[in-house]
């Protein structure tokens, strides 16, 4: 899925230090206590101060790190701008610390992002209605998880608070299809859906930088999930589609993504990430073409490798989304048993 991409850069930069990709834009990476154990966030210089693209995993390795970069990346000058792709603990986690750390005479900083990502952050960090762990517990066990599963998934605690342990009250909204200056630039906003409910991406078509977040990744394909919230959504479909934007971007756009290294190739990638998902929804009809199977059930056919509690909370959401597909594009039956237990089979 790589091979027509080109990588400018054979390293990522080390801890505490940073590599410039393109003028005024720095490239800075966090750890993540993950198998996915890296983000790359984003510094753009801007005039007297810095403007960041994501904040990090809201622990207190990550502000350490933050600590070094304040004293040498950015020279003294303050974080002037804070900016967040999605609400993911990854690149939210630290966005209501930094503004409060650089807090002007008026208050803290009030971090841009997309409305709907900041209330969706309170929701679940809240855990009330549709994500309590019961609804979620509830909803795994109907996709076909077992109690064993679902103690280390659904009943884990509420992790997002973990990782994003305060959260901004108010954000400045960023709309997707405007466009904002950001470092004297203009920056086109993309909206993309199926990661999560409104993910930004930030394109300048003069220095042709494309900041991804998490919607392009280079090696690896995207999360799309579905949640008790969105229990009959098809977020492949919103997903796919979310990237015929990226296909208006020049063939020799420099891709900063939230993980693996910056990449040229953005057509190839989009195409190859369509391919993907298309194959992927091939092998699970060839799965369930003879007698029918929860999400569960199907998880192998999705996901090749052994997979850890972490992993298996998202594979089991991102395996209902492919479920959800095949149902809503008319390629799966889907029937509710007596004890309410989900399965798909192929539809003649």
């Amino acid at each position: 899925m790589t091979t027509s991409l080109t990588f400018p850069y054979a390293d990522p930069p080390a801890a505490g230090s940073a590599t410039q990709v393109s003028p005024g834009v720095h490239w800075i990476r966090m750890p993540l206590p993950f198998a996915l154990d890296h983000i790359n966030l984003w510094l753009i210089e801007e005039g007297e101060g810095w403007a960041v693209v994501d904040t990090g995993f809201g622990v207190q390795a990550t502000r350490d790190i933050w600590e070094q970069h304040f004293a040498g990346t950015m020279g003294g000058k303050p974080i002037t701008r804070i900016l967040v792709t999605h609400y993911h603990p990854d690149h939210l986690g630290n966005a209501q610390w930094l503004a409060e750390r650089f807090a002007t005479s008026e208050g803290p900083l009030i971090p841009e992002m997309s409305l709907l990502e900041l209330v969706t952050a309170h929701a679940v960090a809240g855990g009330t209605g549709a994500h309590q762990r019961s609804a979620l517990a509830e909803f795994f066990r109907s996709h076909g998880l077992t109690p064993e599963q679902i103690e280390v998934t659904a009943n884990r605690g509420n992790t997002y608070s973990f990782g994003v342990p305060t959260r901004p009250t108010t954000c400045q909204r960023i709309i997707p299809g405007e466009t904002i200056e950001i470092g004297g630039k203009l920056w086109n906003v993309i909206a993309g859906y199926g990661h999560t409910p409104e993910h930004l991406s930030f394109y300048c078509e003069e220095t042709k930088v494309l900041i991804s977040g998490d919607m392009l990744l280079p090696k690896i394909s995207t999360n799309v999930n579905v949640w008790p919230v969105t229990a009959l959504s098809d977020p492949v479909s919103e997903y796919v589609g979310s990237l015929q934007a990226f296909k208006y971007c020049e063939q020799d756009t420099l891709v900063l993504p939230s993980h693996g290294m910056p990449f040229r190739g953005i057509q190839a990638r989009v195409e190859a990430l369509e391919t993907h998902h298309e194959a992927r929804m091939n092998e699970l009809y060839a799965a369930v073409s003879a007698e029918a199977k929860t999400a569960a059930e199907l998880i192998p056919v999705l996901f090749r490798r052994q997979l850890d509690n972490h992993q298996l909370f998202f594979a089991i959401a991102e395996a209902v989304a492919h479920v959800n597909h095949g149902w809503r594009t008319g390629r799966l039956n889907r029937v509710v048993a007596s004890d309410g237990t989900i399965r798909f089979s192929l539809r003649n």
